[in-house]
């Protein structure tokens, strides 16, 4: 046992646990841990960011390249309440990060002293961070500081992944006591949950039955490192294979069994198959109505007739959306394996239904080729996609931010291995490419690292640049510039035929947007404007070489600056829209299946 305060038992207990860095805003709340980064026994880097979401999100990026969590730290009130946006991105996403607040001090609470709420019940923000985390505490004694430190993390590593959330009040950092740290090593597990046989025996005999078969892979295959069974799988039983967002990267996409993704922006021919498919293989994929086009039949997927094997670690997903005929509550890994080592030795003969996905493929090559290879100035939202992927390397990391970029990449950028890919999923935050591509940076110091964003998604949080510049993090910042919420806008105008709020604009009506390129260079980054198309691959070339951080503004067409919608979402359009668009939307309504 040793005397310590409180800020020196969170800060022991967090470098002896193995936490890179921790990244947040120092304030009144916090005084206390943040001293004890500065002592030998708990040394760890401080990542100081411009606003407490940007942490959370920094964090983010951190764990979903390397698996490993970050700590995000910030005071008690305003800077604990701006973290709730961070926490409900990787609460929806399921990845881990532990982000400790200070609270106010115990014999204060309830009093409405600085920073306190306290009108609905005493010291209410843990009520806040409850729903936007995997698990909260608050703490109340510096001897249990340990205990909740440990099932802090054991929360965040075990079964589905989720943020942890600690509030420690700031007079526990003033007082001392005898405490004990405990090891993480003896508070987790040891190993993976296992499948059911008797699931996995009845996936196989379904399986055996399938003539066209399909895997979706979402984001849970990712995290339980399932990559290399998934393509087992898929090769050993020739099963074509598509993904969701957050699934993309799970998958090789210049693999002849690839077919593309699914959902509102998926591909055309990922979407046909994985609709047209008798057996879907669904593994680490909860079926978000933005995969699954609003559960519409037909449009992504057809549950029934088509008949569902889904793999999951929560068994709170299975059934939820879909009906499974066989579930299976275990980790990905184990579960993919044990069904591949039951399957018969000889894969049945798949040649037409094969043939089709390349002949589908070739005609999605043509439709997307228009728009990839325009030389058109401004670009259309996927010419400099196009020229990144001739640059980066193959397992160079893009962060891409929610909107139309976020739908252009998922179908124009190919990506080859785990972890390459990462977007903001089932929360879509704005904001959070930026912060986070500094975490993946600092995951993965030696490989490229690129943050593609719309300049509205990029303005939420483009301070965060000037941490990259203090920090010496090389991230490449690319910001395609179509003055607004474009996609925002096209939903606006399907829905009502108007629009408001999302073009920006003079008063005159023309459209308005900031020098890009010189708020990066006002900020200390290289930064540069592309305005042809033959200068897009030198210019990202000249970026990387950098190995520094590096911002390009790419002037986008407002009115090509949107993916190819070839599913569904549910926006129903207002009841003055009076044409084919009502028809439409009740049509497609009507064969929702998620009852």
């Amino acid at each position: 046992m040793v005397m310590l305060n409180g800020g020196q038992v969170i800060a022991r207990v967090l470098k002896e646990y193995g936490v890179p860095y921790v990244a947040g805003i120092p304030g009144h709340g916090i005084w206390g841990l943040m001293d004890a980064f500065l002592e030998d026994e708990s040394r760890i880097p401080f990542i100081q960011t411009y606003h407490e979401q940007s942490a959370v999100h920094l964090a983010d990026g951190y764990y979903r390249v390397s698996g490993k969590p970050m700590v995000a730290v910030t005071s008690i009130g305003a800077g604990a309440s701006n973290t709730v946006l961070g926490l409900a991105t990787a609460y929806s996403d399921s990845t881990s990060v532990l982000v400790i607040t200070g609270g106010p001090p115990r014999h204060m609470r309830g009093r409405g002293i600085l920073q306190e709420l306290d009108r609905q019940k005493d010291n209410g923000f843990p009520q806040v961070a409850e729903a936007v985390s995997k698990r909260s505490w608050v703490a109340n004694s510096i001897e249990e500081l340990p205990f909740i430190l440990h099932r802090a993390f054991n929360t965040m590593l075990t079964g589905r992944r989720g943020p942890a959330h600690i509030e420690v009040p700031y007079d526990l950092h003033a007082e001392t006591a005898d405490v004990t740290l405990h090891d993480l090593e003896r508070r987790l597990p040891v190993g993976r949950q296992y499948p059911d046989p008797e699931a996995v025996d009845r996936a196989v005999r379904l399986l055996a039955t399938a003539e066209r078969p399909v895997i979706v892979v979402g984001g849970g295959a990712i995290t339980a490192e399932a990559t290399d069974e998934v393509r087992a799988l898929a090769e050993s039983w020739r099963i074509p294979v598509v993904t969701t967002w957050n699934g993309k990267s799970a998958f090789p996409e210049d693999h002849e069994l690839f077919v593309g993704s699914v959902g509102q922006t998926g591909t055309i021919h990922g979407n046909y198959l994985a609709a047209n498919a008798d057996v879907v293989v669904s593994i680490g994929c909860r079926f978000t109505d933005w995969s699954s086009s609003s559960y519409s039949r037909g449009q992504s997927f057809s549950f029934p007739p088509a008949k569902l094997i889904h793999i999951d670690i929560d068994p709170y997903e299975i059934g939820k959306n879909y009906p499974a005929e066989v579930g299976i509550v275990a980790d990905a890994k184990p579960a993919v394996a044990a069904i591949v080592d039951s399957l018969p030795s000889v894969a049945p003969e798949r040649a037409e239904y094969l043939a089709e996905i390349v002949e589908h493929k070739i005609d999605w090559e043509q439709q997307l080729s228009a728009r990839r290879d325009s030389d058109r100035f401004p670009f259309t939202l996927q010419r400099p996609l196009g020229a990144l992927r001739t640059v980066m390397d193959r397992n160079g990391i893009v962060l891409v931010g929610s909107g139309n970029t976020q739908g252009a990449v998922k179908q124009t950028f190919p990506v080859y291995e785990p972890r390459t890919h990462l977007t903001t999923g089932g929360f879509s935050a704005m904001g959070w490419p930026v912060p986070a591509a500094l975490g993946a940076k600092l995951a993965a110091p030696d490989r490229q690292v690129a943050c593609i964003t719309g300049d509205g998604d990029f303005l939420m949080t483009a301070q965060e640049i000037g941490v990259a510049i203090q920090h010496d993090i090389a991230v490449v910042f690319l910001v395609q510039d179509n003055s607004g919420y474009i996609s925002i806008r096209g939903g606006q105008r399907n829905a009502t035929d108007r629009i408001i709020g999302t073009e920006f604009n003079r008063p005159d009506g023309t459209p308005y947007s900031p020098s890009f390129e010189n708020l990066g260079k006002s900020f200390g980054l290289e930064s540069f404007r592309v305005e042809s198309a033959a200068d897009l691959e030198p210019t990202f070339k000249r970026a990387f070489d950098a190995k520094a951080p590096v911002l390009v503004e790419l002037p986008t067409d407002r009115d090509l600056a949107s993916p190819f919608v070839s599913g569904w979402l549910d926006f129903p359009p207002l009841p003055h829209i009076t044409d084919s668009r009502q028809d439409e939307y009740r049509e497609l309504r009507g064969k929702q299946q998620h009852q």
